[in-house]
Parts: structure tokens; C-alpha cells; sequence
């Protein structure tokens, strides 16, 4: 920073003189320069050390500036007296446009009072670039303007002074223009645009020239103002089309208002004369004017109406384009519309022969109908394809001819499964986007005799009750077949083989439509348990087809069979017997034993023993299950030589039958009964060989049935459910278990060999058989002893 004095040293000696005589005040005045925009707190000048003023001091005698209105632009510090700038000063803002920027600060002081004056100088500084008062100039010359005419444009303006301000102006190169500038003092220097050559619109319709302000400083700043030149036009241009020919692609179906093509005309003229609008030709035909309409001023042509590629695939359209002239003037064209086919017709499927319906044995490939396919489209939109859906037995076979199929079966067909196919029929172009049509076929499959009838079991098993009544329905069998019509319609008949001899189904009869199947005669369990024959089931087809079942019949047991006496048995047939024995036996004597058999078996063959009729019922006992009688006691004298028993022997059916067997027992002396013993058992002996050896038979041959019974049973047991058994029963206790018992005895146990089941209120004995059940015994036995009591046997033969 630069600093001057100008005080000289005579006049402070002249003015320390005066005010140290004549008055307490000093004054003294103080010169400064500052260049503007300096930071904030930059040195101006030390006040203190210029005045002389001992720096200790300034505190105590208030040193300060005074006199100062707004924000102060200058501070002083009392430490060491130095006068600082207090913010950034702006010469511009502070001085405006003055030549010079001085500021005049007042510094006091007291003890004694001083008042010193300090000027201070804002230098300026080349801070501003010249700034026109418009950005963008625009100048309107005719083109019939003579060379030499001239424009006067706004002066640049620039906040600095001096050199910093607004020296010299530059053109832009241009052959039309040239700059001059004019100086007029204190406004500046006055820019002129001058024309040097005359303007052509036609040629350059316009013309752009940048126009750049300079200031003096250091750097050099500037500004610039473009210069828009319009030339104005005279009219002598017609209206020209910008392409000699158009052509356009339209899709059909587009939308109303759809813009097809724009056309576009110049004209180098100007204003009216450059104007241009659009209109059709004068012998465009009518239909088109109801198809496409015309902007006359854009020129752009719209759809109108509907556009069908179908009716027509191109149009042509003259255009004319004309200037607004008084005279105007017109060009026309020729504009090529091409109308491009879009996918917007479906398919149509035409079924044009068709199998009412097929035989479901028809052979592979065999036709069922001739399909053809059309779509209005043309090209790759015209291309169709038909499918079926692939989980049907029939495939689509294309002929020679496009767009025909022959539908034809590819697997076989099986009317019992399937009798009706509704087949979809799927139309499809080659399209973008593909458009398709559905259409349902429906195929008939016709029944073929190719199922055999089928019986609802195999085998049949039946139970019949013994003495059944003749010509009366004992039960029936159905089958069913899986074909249709005719060809399901079963007939039934028994099986008889002339070369095998079955005398039991020629006692049958069997109705040939209901399958109902009656006895032509009564059965009898006693002489037939069980008897097999073969039905056979035939269709009305042709050729008929048949199956055959096998039908099990066994014969259910009834009580009708009275019980016969074995012993017994006097010499007239009668059931009579005299028994002697011994006064002097003990008590539990076996005196005799009846013996009885029941064709019957089961419960209707479960015989059981009872005294019907006694002399003395404190003498003689008789055991329910074995016929055993046994004396109770010891003879005495009082008692009676002779005494008469009736026992009653009767079955266990739900109408229980009897017989009755009557036994006289005389009391001899010890001798008189062993002489009548030896007779008597000498002819009891021969007696007992014979029962006894057709008793073994008949346990052989029971046993033999029964192990055949219980395999059946089980069989049955496993196969069907008990009820249907137990329906033919009419005892409600019985469940299914057949009364077939050998009773024996073993020990103090009795046993009693059953059927598959056990009876009710028995108990199985450890280790026994799964069919021998132990029966709790009522009466003491003797040890060891084993004796048969009754054998009834339920035999089924298959």
C-alpha cells in the first residue's frame, strides 16, 4: 500500500506553536490510498506513528473514528494505531461512476483533545467486464437495401472507470457487414452496424453476427451481443415439394385419425408469398375423400374411414400445394398409400364329412372326418394349422391339399371306457399376434361285441335247508356285461355234460332272464350233503360270447330225524332190556348202558338222557350225556326185586324229537346172578362186537367228514362273513359254529371235539387241540375211564 505525507514540517511546528498557546485542541490531516475488493482487516496506514502519537497512550485517550454514518468501511486498533479495512470495499457500490473515490474519516482523541482528518483513496481495479444492455440484437433489413446504410446499436456498459472501461468494439467477420464505433465523450462510444454489400434472402435469409466490447485493464475483460439480421423477402418462389416422390405402408383396420403420411412443400419466399398449405387434386375420386382427409396446413393426411386390405391393398392421392400470393402459386403430387394386411380374420373351420360313429374296433389310421380349414388372410396371416389335444386316440393327418385334414384314429378305442369323444378342434395362424378358432367335434363310439359276460362271484356258495319245498326259488346268480344294447342282453342256463353224469342239476332249473334257480325236487341231508354244477352266461351278440361260474350247494341240516335205540334192543325190535344184577353190589354200580344214534347232526344230533319213569328214585341214577345208570346206593333187604326204567332220549333241535327205552332190573342172590352173568354175558359179549364194530366205522367215517368240514369252513370263514351262514339257522344263539361234537373223557376231563368255533361256556385246555374244547364236567368219573357218548357230524362235501 502506498503512502504520503503532506503535511510539511514548518506548518506542524507553526500549529504546535499556536495550540500550545492559544487552545487545547490539535488538528491535523492524513492522505491514503487503497485499492478496492482488499480482504477484510488489510492495513491502510498507521494514523498513530504518521501523527507522532505515542502508541501507549491510545487506549487512555480514546483513539477512534468519529463522524461515520451506516456500516463504517474502516476500523482503527488501539494496540498499535494502524487504520484497517472492515470488510471488503466495493468501488462501484461506494462511488458509483464518480472519476475519483475519496473517503473522508475524522480521528479523535482526548486528554487533550485532537482531531485529526485522514482521506482515503478507492483505487479502482479492472473488476467489471462491459456488459451489453441486451443479449440478442435483432436488425430487419430488406433485401433491396443499398450498401452503405447504417444501424446504430446500444453502447456496452462497464462499472470500471478510466482504462478499465469500455475501449474498442469488434465484428464478427461477415462480407455484409463492417463495425464503426463513434465517441461521444461522457456517453461513451456509440457502436453503427454498416452494410457493405447487398443482402440476397433467398440466399441467406438471415445472418448472425457476434458484436465484442473490450475494456482497457489488465487482463483485458469483455462482453458480447449477437446480432440477428433478417433479411425481408420479395416473392417470386413457388411452393417446392421436399421429396419428388412419396410412398407409405398403412396397416388396415387403423384407427380413426391414425396420421398415414405427412408431406411437406417450401416456398423462399416470405411472409403470404411463403406461405403454403394442402389440398387434394381435382380428380381424386370420391371414395377416397371418405377414406382419408387432409391438413391443409401441416399437410398431414388422416384416415377417415375404415381400411380393409380385403377390399383394397394401395391407394393413389394427388396433392396439391399452393403459396397465399395475390397470384398464388401451385405444385402437386402423386402420394402411394399401400394398404399392409394385418391378422384380423380368425380361421373358420368347416367339418365337411363326418362319420356318424365309429366301431370301437376300428384299425389304426382309420378316418373319421374330413376337416378344411380357410382364413381371409393373406400371406403368413393365411397360413392356418390345426391341432387336437394329444391325450385322445385320434391325430389330425394333413392331405396334398393346404389347409385339409383328415382326422383318423392313432390308438384303439374301447367303447366300455369311453363311449363319446368331444373332441376340440384348435385353428391357428402363423399370425402376429396369431389369432385361432375353436370348434368341437363330437365322435360316437358304436358297441362291438367284445366283452364276455362276467358273474358277480366265482364261485358261487349257497346254503339250502333240507326238505325244501319243489319248484320253489332257492336262490339266483347275476352277471353283468360291460357292452351295449343287444350284445349286453345275458341269458342263463345250466351246464349239463352228456359225458359226465350229474344227477343232481337235472333236478335244477334256472330261469334264463332272472338267473333265478329252482329245485325241482326236495333235498335230504341224510342222503346228500353237498352238490356242484356249472351256469353258463351268454350275451345276444353275434357271435354270442359266454362265461360259465361254478356254483356250490350245501345242504343244511333240520331236525327230522327221530333218535333210534342201539340198546336196548329186545328180540322183537321193541326198545326193551332186562338188566340182573347182584344184591350185595355198592353204590355207583354200572348196571347197564343205553346207547342211542340221530341221523340228525349238530344240535338235532346232540342226544341227551333222562329217567322218564323209575321205581325208586333213591336207588338208581342215569347220566344225561353218557345213558350210563348206575345205583345210587346199597340193596337192603326191603328193597324190591324187580324195577322198571323208562328212559327218554331226545335231540337237542329247536322242535326237540325222543324216544323212549324201557330197562327191567332184577335184584338176585350173589349165585343165582353170577350163573345168569355168564349167560348173559356171553350173549352180551357177541352183542357188543357187532355195535362195537359199527360204532368204529361210523367214528372213522365221522372223523373223516369232520377234518373235510373244518377245511371247508375255515375256507369260508376266511372268504364271507358269518351272518350269511347264520341267516339259515334259526337258533339266534348260534353263531356260526357247527354242533359237530365227539365228546370223550379223559381223567376227571371231559372233552368235546366242535367245529372252526367254540361252543358257549366252554373252555380250551391248556395244550389241547385249537378244536377240542374242554366241557366242565357236573359228575365225578371214574379215573381213566373213557367212554364214548354221542357223535353227531354236519358233513359238507365240495
Amino acid at each position: 500500500m502506498e503512502q504520503r505525507r503532506y503535511t510539511s514540517w514548518r506548518t506542524k511546528i507553526a500549529c504546535a506553536g499556536l495550540l500550545l498557546f492559544f487552545w487545547r485542541g490539535v488538528f491535523a490531516q492524513i492522505r491514503y490510498t487503497v485499492l478496492e475488493e482488499q480482504i477484510n482487516g488489510t492495513v491502510v496506514g498507521n494514523i498513530a506513528k504518521d501523527l507522532g502519537i505515542d502508541q501507549r497512550t491510545l487506549k487512555e485517550r480514546g483513539f477512534r473514528i468519529v463522524s461515520t454514518t451506516g456500516e463504517p468501511l474502516f476500523r482503527v486498533n488501539t494496540n498499535d494505531g494502524a487504520l484497517r479495512v472492515n470488510g471488503k470495499i466495493d468501488r462501484e457500490e461506494v462511488c458509483e461512476r464518480s472519476s475519483s473515490c475519496l473517503i473522508n474519516l475524522k480521528i479523535a482523541l482526548e486528554n487533550p483533545l485532537e482531531i485529526h482528518y485522514v482521506t482515503v483513496e478507492i483505487v479502482d481495479i479492472n473488476d467489471h467486464a462491459p456488459i451489453f444492455p441486451e443479449k440478442e440484437k435483432r436488425l430487419e433489413i430488406s433485401e433491396n437495401a443499398v450498401a452503405g446504410a447504417r444501424f446504430q446499436l446500444q453502447a456496452a456498459r462497464d462499472g470500471d472507470s478510466g482504462v478499465n472501461s469500455v475501449q474498442i468494439y469488434k465484428l464478427s467477420p461477415n462480407e455484409h457487414f463492417r463495425i464503426e464505433v463513434k465517441d461521444r465523450g461522457a456517453d461513451g462510444k456509440i457502436p453503427f452496424v454498416i452494410l457493405q454489400k447487398p443482402l440476397d434472402r433467398e440466399t441467406s435469409s438471415r445472418h448472425k453476427l457476434h458484436l465484442t466490447a473490450l475494456d482497457g485493464g489488465r487482463p483485458q475483460k469483455s462482453g458480447t451481443m449477437e446480432i440477428l439480421v433478417d433479411v425481408i423477402d420479395v416473392n417470386d418462389n413457388m411452393p417446392v415439394f421436399t421429396k419428388d416422390t412419396y410412398s407409405v405402408k398403412l396397416s388396415e383396420n387403423a384407427p380413426i385419425g391414425t396420421a398415414v403420411i405427412q408431406v411437406n412443400a417450401t416456398d423462399a419466399d416470405e411472409g403470404a408469398n411463403g406461405e403454403v398449405f394442402f389440398s387434394f387434386g381435382h380428380d381424386v375420386d370420391s371414395n377416397l375423400l371418405r377414406l382419408f382427409d387432409l391438413d391443409p396446413v401441416t399437410g398431414e393426411i388422416v384416415v377417415k374411414g375404415p381400411i380393409d386390405f380385403e377390399q383394397k391393398d394401395q391407394y393413389e392421392i394427388d396433392i396439391q400445394a399452393s403459396d397465399k400470393a395475390l397470384a398464388p402459386l401451385t405444385t402437386e403430387k402423386s402420394i402411394l398409400i399401400q394398404i399392409v394386411d394385418v391378422n384380423d380374420n380368425e380361421p373358420e373351420i368347416e367339418v365337411t364329412s363326418l362319420s356318424v360313429a365309429i366301431p370301437e374296433n376300428s384299425k389304426l389310421g382309420t378316418t373319421v372326418a374330413l376337416i378344411s380349414l380357410n382364413d381371409l388372410d393373406s400371406g403368413m396371416n393365411g397360413k392356418v394349422f390345426c391341432s387336437v389335444p394329444e391325450d385322445i386316440p385320434f391325430s389330425l393327418m394333413q392331405s396334398s391339399q393346404e389347409n385339409i385334414y383328415s382326422l383318423v384314429t392313432k390308438s384303439s378305442l374301447d367303447r366300455e371306457k369311453i363311449s363319446q369323444y368331444d373332441i376340440t378342434l384348435t385353428a391357428k395362424d402363423a399370425g402376429h399376434p396369431p389369432l385361432s378358432s375353436i370348434k368341437t367335434l363330437t365322435v360316437f363310439i358304436s358297441d362291438v361285441n367284445d366283452n364276455s359276460p362276467e358273474f358277480s362271484l366265482n364261485p358261487y356258495t349257497f346254503y339250502v335247508p333240507e326238505n325244501n319245498v319243489p319248484g320253489m326259488s332257492m336262490f339266483s346268480v347275476s352277471a353283468h356285461d360291460l357292452d351295449f344294447d343287444e350284445n349286453a342282453i345275458i341269458s342263463y342256463n345250466i351246464w349239463r355234460d352228456p359225458a359226465q353224469e350229474n344227477k343232481h342239476s337235472s333236478f335244477l332249473n334256472i330261469n334264463p332272464e332272472t338267473g333265478e334257480i329252482y329245485a325241482l325236487k326236495s333235498f335230504d341231508f341224510e342222503t346228500i350233503k353237498s352238490y356242484q354244477f356249472y351256469i353258463v352266461a351268454s350275451d345276444s351278440g353275434t357271435p354270442s360270447l359266454s362265461s360259465n361260474v361254478t356254483v356250490n350247494v350245501f345242504i343244511l341240516d333240520q331236525n327230522d330225524n327221530v333218535p333210534v335205540i342201539l340198546y336196548p334192543v329186545s328180540s322183537n325190535g321193541s326198545a326193551e332190556g332186562v338188566e340182573e344184577i347182584p344184591r350185595n353190589v355198592n353204590a355207583g354200580h354200572l348196571v347197564t348202558k343205553v346207547r342211542a344214534y340221530d341221523a340228525d347232526i349238530g344240535y338235532n344230533g346232540w342226544l341227551l338222557f333222562s329217567l322218564q319213569e323209575v321205581s325208586d328214585h333213591s336207588l338208581f341214577g342215569l347220566d344225561r350225556y353218557t345213558g350210563q345208570i348206575r345205583t345210587l346206593r346199597s340193596f337192603t333187604e326191603t328193597d324190591e326185586a324187580l324195577h322198571k326204567l323208562v328212559i327218554l332220549v331226545k335231540d337237542n333241535g329247536n322242535v326237540s324229537l325222543s324216544a323212549t327205552a324201557t330197562v327191567i332190573i332184577k335184584i338176585v342172590e350173589p349165585k343165582e346172578a353170577f350163573a345168569a352173568s355168564d349167560v348173559k354175558n356171553s350173549v352180551q359179549d357177541d352183542e357188543d362186537n357187532d355195535v362195537t364194530f359199527y360204532l368204529i366205522i361210523t367214528l372213522g367215517s365221522v372223523s373223516v367228514l369232520f377234518v373235510i368240514s373244518i377245511i371247508v369252513l375255515i375256507v369260508m370263514q376266511c372268504s364271507k362273513s358269518t351272518d350269511y351262514s347264520s341267516k339259515y339257522l334259526q337258533d339266534t344263539n348260534y353263531d356260526g359254529t357247527l354242533c359237530h361234537s365227539i365228546q370223550y373223557r379223559s381223567g376227571d376231563k371231559r372233552y368235546m371235539l366242535v367245529g372252526p368255533r367254540m361252543s358257549i361256556g366252554s373252555t380250551i385246555a391248556p395244550g389241547s387241540n385249537r378244536n377240542t374244547l374242554v366241557v366242565p364236567d357236573r359228575r365225578r368219573r371214574s379215573s381213566g375211564e373213557v367212554r364214548l357218548k354221542r357223535i353227531t357230524a354236519h358233513n359238507f362235501q365240495n
